[in-house]
């Protein structure tokens, strides 16, 4: 009956040997595991068992972060900004939910406020919900 594992290599053995990866429980840890990652990050071209260490090491970072640094949550303008950002668009793009690009700039320099139905038309357009949009 198998398992499932391979059997790793000495490579992979030696890559956890040489910084084991372990639950981060403080700053320092989380650094140290930063640091292993971009050490492994700056060799360029990866092995599979670069890319399964460095997973891994990925796991234990976003598990750290997630409980101990929330990320801050924005909500309205603050939002559509950041999700016009992400979203790589310009206000032009938003032009077919608030009529022209004046009134988008408008909206994102707080000159005038979203009406229900923007929000209505924004929330489909990201896939958010309604709630997301009220300060």
């Amino acid at each position: 009956m198998t398992t499932g594992l391979k059997t790793p290599s000495s490579y992979y053995i030696e890559l956890i040997t040489t910084f084991p990866p372990r639950p981060i429980t403080n700053e320092a840890e989380l650094i140290a595991t930063q640091n292993q990652v971009n050490h492994i990050l700056d060799k360029g071209k990866l092995t599979q068992d670069d890319r399964d260490y460095l997973k891994v090491l990925g796991t234990l970072v976003y598990d750290y972060e997630d409980k101990n640094e929330p990320m801050p949550t924005l909500k309205g303008i603050e939002l559509l900004t950041a999700l016009l950002e992400e979203s790589n668009l310009q206000p032009k793009d938003l032009v077919s939910i608030c009529q022209s690009e004046s009134i988008v700039l408008d909206i994102l320099n707080r000159k005038r406020e979203l009406t229900a139905s923007q929000i209505k038309e924004l929330t489909a357009f990201f896939h958010i919900s309604p709630a997301s949009f009220l300060e």
